[in-house]
């Protein structure tokens, strides 16, 4: 018989038989599960018997945990996607779910609401505000043949948890790739000043458009949300020269907004004084026309009646121009019914005199007066013989 090494017999007689051995271990196994002893022929046992332990409640038991492992929970704004032994099966949407439990089949939850970014151009450090520069994926050449440097940031969620799962290998990667393959079109068919200054926002909008429709050909389950435009420079080594440039085109920018600011502060102005001018020109041209037409009329209408009575015209024509003529100066009226004497008093002059001497004057006084007096005798004797004169004119006419 085969001896079994390192093993002695209770008697330390020698090694026991190794198909004592596996005798034994049967024994305790039928015993463990129930039985009265082993059916090999060996000597039965003198002990009693064990009681048996209860098989069906124990594997129920475990059935029963076995079966609620496959519960399980979908969060909002994800998706559950279900592995039947690697194959996909289903897509369950959010809520409480079953699922045959492992290793039949197998959960993963997919969150299509989490905005991720990635970052061209440059890495953002975890926990630090710094970042580094990747300049082996920021210096882009532009149309113009000019080297710039631009760091984009985009961010994208999943918008088909089928494509995400089971058609793309490494999404960011992926992601990154298309990114970069965009912008790179897109700056390529641009001129330097477009993409760095006015064209910041066009180009971003542009980038998005084409990552997205890169990304649905090739079925990759990503919906690109945002693309941004983090820093966009001539590289370090002429950076001091573009700035120059900045500086002189704000500027002519200025001059131009305070040139354009001062003509539309001065054209308004000329406008209303030229349109003023014009509404005062024809203004004063209807007016004398107006004049004229009205002295045409009055002296037709005058003629006319000259026309009928010339003599009864003619006196009343003196008449008004002299009542025109004398209407604004002074007038002294003499009676000469009772005396030929010619009379000669500039009363005119002496009313003028009289008038300005009693303004200034502080204080009447006797003496004062009487050398008033005797001019006011001479003024009014020739004002009489002025008028006489005129009379006896008129006498004659």
């Amino acid at each position: 018989m085969r001896k079994f090494p390192g093993f002695w017999n209770k008697n330390n007689e020698g090694p026991p038989d190794l198909d004592e051995v596996f005798r034994d271990l049967n024994q305790k196994l039928n015993r463990l599960f129930g039985n009265k002893g082993g059916q090999g022929g060996g000597p039965r046992s003198t002990s009693p018997a064990p009681q048996p332990l209860p098989v069906a409640p124990i594997v129920g038991l475990v059935a029963l945990i076995w079966l609620g492992s496959g519960f399980y929970i979908v969060d909002q704004g994800s998706r559950g996607v279900v592995l039947r032994f690697g194959q996909h099966v289903e897509t369950t949407m959010p809520g409480p779910r079953w699922h045959l439990p492992f290793p039949i089949e197998t959960i993963e939850n997919v969150n299509l609401e989490q905005v991720r970014t990635i970052e061209m151009g440059y890495r953002s450090f975890e926990g630090e505000s710094g970042r580094s520069k990747e300049l082996r994926e920021s210096l882009m050449l532009t149309d113009d043949e000019n080297i710039i440097d631009l760091q984009v940031a985009v961010q994208y969620n999943l918008k088909s948890v089928e494509d995400y799962q089971f058609s793309n290998r490494s999404t960011e990667e992926s992601v990154r790739g298309v990114a970069e393959t965009a912008i790179r079109e897109i700056v390529g068919k641009s001129k330097m000043d477009f993409v760095l200054y006015e064209g910041r926002d066009d180009v971003a909008a542009k980038a998005k458009k084409l990552m997205q429709d890169m990304l649905d050909r090739y079925k990759s389950g990503i919906n690109v949300v945002n693309v941004t435009m983090q820093n966009a420079q001539p590289p370090e080594q002429v950076q001091a020269a573009f700035d120059d440039a900045v500086k002189a085109k704000q500027d002519l920018e200025r001059q131009k907004n305070e040139g354009q600011a001062y003509a539309n502060d001065v054209i308004p102005k000329a406008r209303g004084t030229a349109s003023r001018l014009t509404e005062e020109a024809a203004g004063y041209k209807l007016r004398v026309e107006n004049e004229a037409k009205g002295n045409a009329d009055r002296f037709e209408q005058v003629l006319t009646q000259y026309n009928k009575a010339p003599e009864v015209t003619r006196q009343r024509l003196y008449l008004d121009a002299q009542e025109h003529v004398l209407a604004n100066t002074s007038k002294v009226l003499v009676d000469q019914k009772g005396g030929n004497s010619l009379l000669y008093l500039p009363l005119d002059k002496l009313m003028t005199m009289s008038g300005a001497t009693g303004n200034a004057a502080s204080a009447p006084a006797a003496a004062a007066d009487k050398p008033a007096q005797e001019p006011q005798v001479d003024a009014s004797t020739s004002d009489r013989s002025r008028d006489a004169m005129r009379s006896r004119d008129r006498e004659y006419r």
